[in-house]
């Protein structure tokens, strides 16, 4: 298998922290969105949608959104599960994903894209150049804020997002409440909770790859 990758990128990382739980290793490619390498008419040929991580597999098929590669290796390594022991965690990790992309990963997203000079004309990742817009990254920044709140809410509750075991969902969280930095936004001391959690798992090995 051969993984494309950019290593300063959020949603690259979910995949390799994936990887990394499940012990697969892999041939890795570089795609430097730094540089617009992910536009390049040889990556672009890969992966018309000019996006990372992607996933090539033995027999050429290509696997391009985390969830997809998240089933995949899965499914080829059941242990450690990361989707869910039963009926009821598996909903809830999808649950709890659908949330952290949708409240905490899509709003730091609008914050940087719509307000960073990298990014001018390139809000939106994909082929199609569109337009910053200001207030958008306004927006994301106070969406950002709230998302921290919820966290901090649901954790209260239990050690992990979907309940007793560490999950794909948190994998997502953890990546997006890290990259968080590139906004300014930190996990406020107050938020004792998500703190906690978040340092429990950037001690597991998979948070340094």
């Amino acid at each position: 298998m051969i993984f494309f990758d950019c290593s300063t990128a959020p949603n690259p990382r979910r995949a390799r922290m994936v990887l990394a739980e499940k012990g697969v290793a892999v041939e890795t490619r570089e795609i430097s969105i730094a540089t617009g390498a992910q536009l390049e008419a040889g990556y672009r040929a890969i992966n018309p949608q000019a996006m990372v991580p992607a996933l090539q597999l033995e027999d050429g098929s290509l696997l391009t959104e985390n969830l997809g590669i998240a089933a995949y290796l899965e499914a080829l390594v059941p242990e450690p599960p990361l989707l869910g022991r039963d009926a009821r965690e598996k909903g809830l990790v999808m649950m709890w994903t659908a949330i952290v992309e949708q409240q905490g990963g899509l709003p730091i997203a609008e914050a940087l894209r719509n307000a960073h000079p990298a990014f001018e004309n390139r809000a939106i990742p994909g082929p199609v150049d569109y337009a910053q817009i200001p207030a958008l990254a306004d927006r994301g920044q106070r969406r950002a804020v709230a998302f921290l709140d919820l966290l901090e809410t649901r954790l209260a509750q239990g050690p992990y997002l979907a309940g007793a075991h560490f999950s794909f969902a948190d994998i997502t969280a953890f990546v997006f409440v890290d990259f968080a930095r590139v906004i300014k936004l930190r996990v406020p001391e107050t938020h004792v909770a998500t703190r906690d959690w978040q340092a429990r798992i950037a001690a597991r090995p998979s948070a340094a790859v």
